[in-house]
């Protein structure tokens, strides 16, 4: 099957991609825009409310690897095709909830999964596959989706909101899913070769279509695991993008509406804050992506971590008003997620370029442990203190800490350390 564009349908399939990264960043936001509500209609705490959004996250992160290794035994087209399925079923299946465990069930179990499976990692695997040239860039863009999610969907969630409600935000979030679905299995072919053409950038002539790897995907998963678990770079990358995921989604995506709300603020204008932010991170992060093509990605984690740290440590000392919370926005939304693409070019130079997917997968596994242990901290520490200032104090301590740790990193010889078979 031919399709036009020739090398330039790597575009199209990155459009696609963004599609559904976009979609399924909207449907991780969702629950800061439902806190309120939910505690609304049903009487649920916000530590109740925050443990749906860490078991989401959580598992958002953790089924990255086996996701990563699904696309190499099945194809990209169908591990995404049945994310988005699990993801409109789900939250669809939500509109007859009652009870604080059918939240979890539905928004956080299942959810969790589908959207681990159309999560940063599948960028990965499609910049590999459809790229020679401007990974970098790409992967940057690729990543901003989950800015331009923010950007997009959160001042409309909470518009539909506004009056206390919860089941529009579900019709809405159940709906974009669904519509994907016929989109990915049209216009996403699964390599290069099937289309006959080659990678973007690519001088080898018409790319041959890859084999579907015979091992299952968890032995694949796990294989990569255990010979990556014997790199320092492996655990630098998984530690410092802990720290990432403890100072973004997990906390800030999840709770920054609540926080402003506790000074004031209504909804509608806190969400219009995480969109600046959203806005900003497009910039921010496809710049990334232009400078990692370009530059040391040690050096720029170095900055971005550090700034990010400095920035959270800095809001609970403002005063709320809009001038100190725009600059906070634009400060801090240029840095929200500018480390994904240093962070896949090291997993991509040390490990190589199939199995580095894997190994990022199990990197962003380390991403939302720190945001599920951020989205349900925060929870608690708001509950127990009438606060969210000492999570925001103690977040910020961690960015700078990874910092620090980039620093004191050696760097490994820039070669592939193994071949998973």
């Amino acid at each position: 099957m031919r399709r036009p564009f020739g090398q330039h349908y790597a575009f199209v399939v990155a459009g696609v991609t963004f599609a559904a990264l976009l979609v399924a960043a909207g449907l991780r936001a969702a629950p800061s825009v439902l806190m309120l509500p939910l505690g609304m209609n049903f009487g649920w705490s916000r530590a109740t409310v925050s443990t749906a959004a860490a078991v989401g996250i959580c598992l958002y992160g953790l089924v990255g690897p086996f996701a990563a290794a699904l696309m190499q035994t099945v194809g990209i087209r169908r591990t995404m095709m049945g994310g988005l399925t699990l993801m409109a079923g789900a939250t669809f299946a939500s509109l007859w909830m009652t009870q604080p465990w059918q939240y979890i069930v539905t928004w956080g179990v299942i959810s969790g999964v589908g959207s681990g499976a159309v999560a940063s990692v599948m960028g990965a695997a499609v910049v590999n596959r459809w790229f020679a040239t401007r990974q970098g860039l790409i992967m940057g863009a690729l990543t901003a989706s989950t800015a331009t999610g923010a950007l997009i969907f959160l001042p409309f969630m909470a518009w539909l909101s506004r009056h206390g409600a919860w089941q529009p935000i579900v019709w809405f979030v159940s709906i974009g899913c669904a519509v994907l679905i016929p989109v990915v299995a049209l216009l996403l072919p699964e390599h290069p070769g099937d289309i006959g053409t080659e990678r973007f950038g690519g001088t080898d002539g018409v790319a041959t279509p890859i084999k579907p790897r015979g091992a299952p995907s968890v032995m694949l998963a796990f294989t990569a695991l255990r010979t990556a678990s014997r790199s320092p770079t492996f655990w630098l990358l998984f530690g410092t993008f802990f720290v990432c995921g403890l100072t973004t989604n997990g906390l800030v995506g999840t709770h920054l509406i609540a926080y402003c709300g506790d000074h004031g603020i209504p909804p509608v204008q806190a969400a219009g804050l995480l969109s600046l932010m959203g806005l900003f991170d497009l910039i921010g992060t496809t710049g990334s992506g232009w400078l990692t093509d370009r530059y040391d990605p040690r050096k720029l984690l170095l900055v971005y971590y550090g700034l990010r740290g400095l920035s959270l440590m800095a809001l609970p000392f403002l005063d709320f008003g809009a001038g100190s919370l725009t600059t906070f926005a634009i400060f801090y939304g240029l840095d929200w997620i500018a480390t994904v693409p240093p962070t896949v070019k090291l997993a991509t130079i040390t490990f190589g370029e199939r199995d580095a997917p894997i190994i990022f997968g199990w990197v962003f596994v380390g991403h939302q442990l720190g945001a599920a242990t951020a989205a349900f901290g925060a929870g608690v520490i708001r509950t127990q203190t009438g606060s969210y200032g000492p999570a925001f104090l103690v977040a910020g301590m961690f960015g700078v800490a990874a910092a620090l740790a980039v620093i004191l990193w050696r760097k490994e010889p820039a070669a592939p350390v193994f071949a998973t078979a």
